[in-house]
């Protein structure tokens, strides 16, 4: 392995990929009744987040003993997340598409996407204080721009987080501009992916899905792979050079 691939694949990316495409010819108006049609997919979440708490707890004792996440549990934990991502992405934030969110657990074709691969072996140890302790610093940075309302783990007050803090604020300025520009102003999405990329790897680490530790970084824009891609080439270059 190149010394680009290998830093592609351990320092610019984290295992858990978060991705949006928002859509061109985004309607001015109807972002003011999303949260409305997605009443029927927030009352299932509701039910999905129940049973993705209990299993979480399951998983925990899984691994504690066989150092193994039930892959069966992992998937179905994994759907609730990008089922979650995309309703989110439609409705609350950043609310960049007009295109309704499917009901399904199943990675299919949509604007947003969730990836989190199986992480195999992990560490018994890092599953005692990984949820708690050692997510700490993340928990106090999430916080600040998400109003403390974030996707936590099943041991603590938990939440999924819609909307509020810095994010909050963020998408209200961006769907004003929609309105009046009839567009979505690029820089504000690419900040809000970002904001939402580093919650949502928090939560897959806190969740035990992964023993990465989440990189301490502001990942904008809305597709990781090519940010990734794109590092690899500079590197290259340099390397060239």
């Amino acid at each position: 392995m190149s010394l680009a691939d290998d830093l592609t694949a351990s320092s610019l990316d984290y295992p858990s990929r978060i991705e949006g495409r928002p859509d061109e010819g985004l309607s001015r108006w109807m972002w003011l009744v999303k949260w409305f049609l997605a009443i029927p997919h927030l009352i299932i979440i509701a039910f999905l987040w129940i049973a993705l708490w209990v299993l979480t707890v399951v998983a925990f004792f899984a691994i504690l003993i066989t150092a193994r996440y039930p892959r069966s549990i992992f998937d179905f934990n994994v759907g609730v997340l990008r089922w979650t991502w995309r309703v989110v992405f439609y409705a609350f934030n950043p609310v960049a598409t007009d295109q309704y969110p499917p009901f399904t657990l199943k990675e299919i074709s949509y604007p947003a996407e969730l990836h989190v691969p199986y992480p195999g072996e992990l560490s018994r140890g890092l599953v005692l204080f990984k949820w708690w302790l050692l997510a700490i610093p993340h928990y106090i940075i999430v916080a600040m721009f998400t109003s403390g309302v974030i996707l936590s783990p099943p041991d603590q007050e938990n939440a999924v987080h819609i909307g509020g803090g810095l994010i909050g604020v963020l998408v209200l300025i961006a769907l004003v501009g929609l309105l009046v520009t009839g567009r979505y102003l690029n820089g504000l999405f690419d900040f809000i992916m970002g904001l939402n990329r580093w919650a949502f790897r928090v939560f897959v680490y806190a969740a035990l899905m992964r023993d990465e530790y989440p990189p301490f970084r502001l990942d904008m824009g809305g597709t990781e792979s090519q940010r990734g891609e794109e590092a690899a080439s500079d590197l290259q270059v340099a390397g060239g050079a």
